[in-house]
């Protein structure tokens, strides 16, 4: 569905709906059930951001830790399932989807959902989304007695009821893995109706995913690579280019500038570019093939699987990419990431683990894309991007490869 439409549904009949559930719940909380001591199924909601669920990997190992014999579950879009798959943290059978294609089929998805959710009796949700109403519906429809979600309490925030029975402030100066793994920290309560935390979630409580790569996967990518570009050799740099930013393309660092730094890139003939992307990144990945026109320049836009995408990270050197999912992916492997960042703040999103390098030039209006405004700025000159000079990019590419 289109973004802009979802906001307005979200809007329109999300907020009526909150508030309609809120006041049914003051009637019914009474003969709810209450959660068996301790919880023994578990349930995380994070629809739309593929990157979100890799960054909620630390709260869902925290929580096997916890409760060794608890099961998990998680509800996403279809189209972004592989990025909960990939984590191997649960069952493929207890990763429940939602198309989002159409209205109808969403509905539709969302109806089997609920009785699905409701037939496992899922004793607690952890509804990971930022104050979008879709999630705070399916948590409370869920009917699972423990129900933690973001609450805007006293903030200029986005209005979703009082559907969580532990509400959590969302913290935008803090990185959402900490936020995400907090969720885990108030079991302990019946109930949380009040901002303050415990205790400060300290940076190697953050534990981290990664992506063992086969070799026969990795084999058979690279004589896939070679029929596009047979110059391909075991001396070759394979630099990952990620020009289209998705859904958001405010995030974009400019087509012009990927397409100077290739060039750049290209004059050592060691090098080799990749450009990748779902088919729907066709048209911006396809300008950047145009403009590099070098035969080391591989246009590989939707020639890959997930799990080939995966491959490909763990055996080439860099990747460049925009804020994004794969910028997420990239940070289970070894592949040295550099991602732009502008219209969102690295502070929260930034991609986990030691390989990540974040280019950003932190203008004063930045981010403007955020919680608080549904991620719909009214910018639409990413100056804040478009300042980041090829020249400093490159010289990091320049550093990075030479000391391979």
């Amino acid at each position: 569905m289109n973004v802009d439409r979802v906001r307005k549904i979200d809007y329109w009949a999300g907020i009526p709906a909150c508030w309609l559930l809120t006041i049914v719940n003051r009637f019914v909380k009474p003969l709810c059930r209450r959660p068996p001591q301790p919880p023994e199924k578990f349930l995380f909601i994070e629809l739309s951001e593929m990157g979100s669920a890799i960054l909620a990997y630390p709260a869902m190992k925290a929580l096997k830790k916890e409760y060794p014999s608890a099961e998990l579950f998680f509800l996403i879009f279809e189209k972004n399932r592989a990025s909960v798959d990939i984590l191997k943290i649960m069952p493929k059978e207890n990763v429940f989807v939602i198309r989002d294609k159409s209205l109808f089929s969403f509905l539709a998805d969302f109806l089997k959902v609920i009785v699905r959710v409701r037939r496992e009796k899922i004793d607690c949700v952890f509804d990971l989304e930022l104050f979008t109403r879709v999630t705070a519906l399916v948590t409370y429809l869920s009917a699972a007695p423990i129900r933690i979600g973001f609450h805007r309490y006293r903030m200029e925030g986005l209005y979703r009821g009082r559907l969580h029975t532990h509400r959590i402030q969302y913290n935008y100066q803090q990185h959402i893995s900490k936020s995400f793994l907090s969720f885990t920290r108030v079991l302990n309560y019946s109930e949380k109706d009040w901002p303050a935390m415990e205790d400060v979630i300290l940076d190697q409580a953050i534990e981290t995913a990664s992506y063992q790569a086969s070799e026969s996967g990795i084999s058979r990518l690279r004589e896939k690579l070679q029929t596009f570009c047979p110059e391909i050799s075991s001396e070759s740099k394979l630099i990952i280019f990620n020009p289209s930013a998705g859904e958001i393309p405010i995030r974009a660092w400019p087509v012009e500038k990927y397409i100077e730094l290739g060039k750049r890139i290209l004059t050592n003939p060691r090098n080799v570019i990749i450009l990748m992307g779902a088919e729907a990144d066709r048209e911006t990945t396809q300008q950047v093939h145009r403009g590099l026109n070098n035969g080391r320049c591989i246009q590989f836009t939707g020639q890959t699987t997930f799990p080939e995408l995966m491959d490909l990270f763990s055996f080439s050197d860099l990747l460049i990419t925009n804020d994004s999912g794969p910028a997420h992916f990239a940070s289970l492997t070894a592949i040295k990431n550099f991602v732009f960042f502008g219209p969102e703040t690295p502070r929260i999103y930034s991609p986990l683990g030691k390989n990540t390098q974040v280019l950003y030039a932190d203008f004063p209006c930045s981010p403007c894309l955020t919680a608080y405004n549904h991620r719909n700025t009214p910018c639409r000159d990413n100056k804040c991007l478009q300042s980041i000079p090829v020249a400093d990019v490159f010289d990091l590419v320049k550093q990075h490869l030479s000391n391979d």
